[in-house]
């Protein structure tokens, strides 16, 4: 069995364009294949949401409100106008569908009874699971041919690529020097 010292692409293995390495428009192929998955998700998410008459935003604000649920923060129509950037009608109409859809209730918090914290109801995880489950799988058969060693790599490399998109975002939304 091979060290990952050997592996190609693999930090200590053979530098791109050697033999044995990877070929030396590597990055632009991974930063094409990265912008595929991108536009792919993106279609599997207009497909799957549609099916369910569900908005892209629909969904992005519920994938919102589960990863800060699971964080055990607080979830509050501000918190999605900020996460989803959005202004503050387009974020009432928002909440008043996911409630009117049943996939949000709605709470009043603590003694300032005007906050409101959003909950998902378990028709969302269930609709949910519904709509993302046959991609799970998928994905999930497509990385079974990977070894732990291997998918550990990809971890570390997807995470890079989301910081990376992270800081230029945040870069990219800098008001331009005069």
């Amino acid at each position: 069995m091979a060290s990952t010292a050997d592996a190609p692409g693999v930090p200590g293995g053979p530098p791109a364009g050697v033999p044995g390495g990877p070929p030396a428009d590597a990055p632009q192929d991974l930063i094409r294949l990265l912008q595929d998955f991108t536009l792919e998700a993106n279609h599997y998410v207009d497909a799957a949401g549609g099916k369910n008459d569900m908005h892209r935003t629909d969904l992005n604000a519920l994938a919102v409100i589960m990863r800060h649920t699971a964080a055990g923060r607080v979830v509050t129509p501000g918190v999605l106008r900020s996460e989803l950037r959005l202004s503050s009608p387009a974020t009432t109409a928002l909440v008043d569908r996911l409630h009117a859809s049943g996939h949000v209730t709605r709470e009043r918090l603590g003694t300032d009874r005007r906050q409101v914290q959003l909950h998902m109801t378990p028709k969302a995880y269930s609709d949910g699971s519904a709509m993302f489950m046959p991609l799970a799988l998928r994905m999930g058969q497509a990385m079974s041919s990977y070894s732990d060693t291997e998918l550990e790599v990809v971890r570390r490399f997807m995470s890079d690529m989301v910081d990376a998109t992270v800081a230029a975002r945040q870069e990219a939304s800098q008001p331009k020097p005069n």
